[in-house]
C-alpha cells in the first residue's frame, strides 16, 4: 500500500473536467449489450469499476471496444445473453453486481459472481430476494454475499415489489430483469432514489411507466421488449465533481470551473447542501444531454457555516457524506447528519471511518448511531497529520487528500490504491487546479 501525504495548496483556479458519471457508465455499457446493433459512448468512466461490468457482458457475448475516444457496444439482444464460460469477476463495485444479477435473472443461463474482499462482505439479500420471487435461483456464500452462483429463469415471473430500503440498485436489478420477463414487472418506491436506469431505457427505446400516488412511485417495464441502439454522452460524475466543489469552497483564494456536470436531481443534493452552508455556487450553460441535466459548476472559497442536514435528502448525496464532513469541518458552528444508516454497509463502515479519520487531523466531533455531529473550526487550517487508516475506501482516501489542502502539516493517508478505482486522475487534476 502506498502512504502519501496531501500538503496544504494554493488557491484552485482554472477549468478542470471530471470524469464520466459511475452510475451512467454502468447502465451505458448493458443497456447497449442488450440493444441490437451498435451504441457509441463518449465520456465512459475507465475505471476498474466500469470496465469488470464491460468483461462481464464481453463474457455474455457483447462485443465492446474502444474506438478512439469513445466506446463502441454491439449488442446482442434482451433474451439472447450468452452464458459465460467462467465465473464474473466484479472487483470492488457492487453496482456491477447487483445490477448484472437482475439482467441475468431473466434469461436461461447460469452465472457465478466474485469479488474483491471489500465486495464479497457486502450484502447481497437484498438483490436476491425479490430476483428469487421471479423465478431467479441462488447459491450465495453464509449472510448472503459473494462469491454467489446463480441461476436465471427463462420465462421469469413479473412481480410487483415495494422497496423495502432505498437503493437505486435494487430498483434497476428488478426492472433489468423485468426487459425479458412477458408481462409487467413494477417497482413500487416510497422513498425516490437516483433514476437514470428509467431516463436512459426510454433512451434505448423502452415504454418506461412512472405513477405517482400516495406519495409513492411506481415504475413498470412490460416485456419482453426490443431495444434499439443509442449515442450516449455520459454527463461528468457528480460524485466526483463534490470534492473539487469542496475543496474550492475551502482553500482561500480558488475560482474554479467544473465542466459538464450532471446534476440529475435524484444526485444533486451535496450541491445544494453546500449552498445552503454559504458556498459560491454558480451554474454555468445549464443544458440536458441525453435526457439528464448538465452544466458547468463555478466555485469559488467561501465562508461556510454550520447547518442541519435533512435526512430526506441523504438519498441524492448518500456517496458525498464523507467529503460534506470535511466541510463542516471548516465551517463557522455545528453541523449535524442523521439518517444515514445506509453509511455503515458502503465499502467501509464510513460512519466511524470518517470520524476516526478527522479526529486524527483535529476536528471536533461526536459520532452518533446515524450521522456525525461535526463542530467546525471556522474556516482556519485544520492541524492534519496522519497516517490516516482509508480502510481501502475510495471516498474516504479522496475526502481526507481534500482536508489535506486546508490543513496546516498535510494529510497522509495509508493508501492511494482505492482512488485508482475509481477516479483514475484525481491527483493530476489536484495537482492541475492547484498549480
Amino acid at each position: 500500500m502506498t502512504a502519501h501525504r496531501f500538503m496544504p495548496s494554493g488557491p484552485l483556479t482554472g477549468r478542470i473536467r471530471v470524469p464520466g458519471d459511475k452510475s451512467i457508465s454502468h447502465r451505458a455499457l448493458m443497456f447497449g449489450a442488450l440493444a441490437v446493433g451498435r451504441s457509441r459512448i463518449s465520456g465512459l468512466l475507465e475505471g476498474e469499476d466500469v470496465l469488470a461490468t464491460a468483461a462481464a457482458l464481453r463474457a455474455m457475448g457483447a462485443t465492446i471496444e474502444r474506438d478512439g475516444e469513445d466506446w463502441v457496444v454491439d449488442g446482442v439482444g434482451v433474451g439472447t445473453l450468452l452464458q459465460p464460460e467462467q465465473a464474473l469477476d466484479m472487483g470492488n463495485s457492487g453496482t456491477s453486481t447487483r445490477l448484472l444479477m437482475g439482467l441475468v435473472a431473466s434469461h436461461g443461463v447460469t452465472a457465478a459472481f466474485t469479488g474483491d474482499g471489500s465486495l464479497s462482505k457486502r450484502p447481497m439479500g437484498r438483490v436476491i430476494d425479490p430476483l428469487s420471487l421471479m423465478g431467479a435461483s441462488f447459491t450465495p456464500s453464509p449472510g448472503g454475499t459473494l462469491p454467489l452462483m446463480m441461476e436465471g429463469m427463462q420465462p421469469a415471473v413479473p412481480i410487483e415489489y415495494r422497496l423495502p430500503v432505498a437503493s437505486a440498485q435494487v430498483k434497476s436489478a428488478l426492472l433489468l430483469a423485468g426487459l425479458n420477463t412477458p408481462g409487467t414487472t413494477t417497482v413500487i418506491e416510497p422513498v425516490p432514489t437516483r433514476d437514470h436506469t428509467e431516463r436512459m431505457l426510454r433512451g434505448f427505446g423502452v415504454d418506461v411507466q412512472v405513477k405517482e400516488a400516495d406519495g409513492e412511485k411506481r415504475i413498470s417495464v412490460t416485456g419482453p421488449v426490443d431495444m434499439t441502439p443509442c449515442d450516449i454522452i455520459v454527463p461528468g460524475d457528480p460524485s466526483s465533481a463534490a470534492f473539487f466543489a469542496v475543496a474550492a469552497s475551502i482553500v482561500p483564494g480558488s475560482d474554479l470551473i467544473i465542466e459538464n456536470v450532471g446534476l440529475n436531481p435524484t444526485r444533486n443534493g451535496i450541491f445544494q447542501v453546500l449552498e445552503k452552508m454559504g458556498a459560491d455556487i454558480d451554474y454555468l450553460d445549464e443544458r440536458d444531454v441525453g435526457g439528464e441535466p448538465v452544466a458547468d459548476l463555478r466555485v469559488r472559497h467561501a465562508k461556510l457555516k454550520g447547518v442541519e442536514v435533512d435526512p430526506a435528502i441523504a438519498p441524492s448525496m448518500i456517496d458525498e457524506f464523507p467529503v460534506l464532513f470535511v466541510a463542516a469541518a471548516l465551517a463557522e458552528g455545528t453541523t449535524v447528519t442523521s439518517g444515514l444508516e445506509e453509511l455503515r454497509v458502503k465499502e467501509s463502515d464510513r460512519l466511524s471511518s470518517m470520524a476516526g479519520a478527522l479526529q486524527q487531523v483535529g476536528v471536533d466531533l461526536r459520532e452518533r448511531d446515524d450521522g456525525l455531529l461535526i463542530k467546525g473550526n471556522g474556516g482556519k487550517p485544520l492541524i492534519g497529520g496522519g497516517l490516516v487508516t482509508t480502510h481501502l475506501d475510495h471516498r474516504i482516501a479522496m475526502s481526507m487528500a481534500v482536508a489535506g489542502l486546508a490543513s496546516e502539516k498535510g494529510v497522509e493517508i495509508d493508501s492511494t490504491e482505492p482512488i485508482a478505482t475509481s477516479f483514475p486522475n484525481f491527483m493530476d487534476l489536484l495537482s492541475e487546479a492547484a498549480a
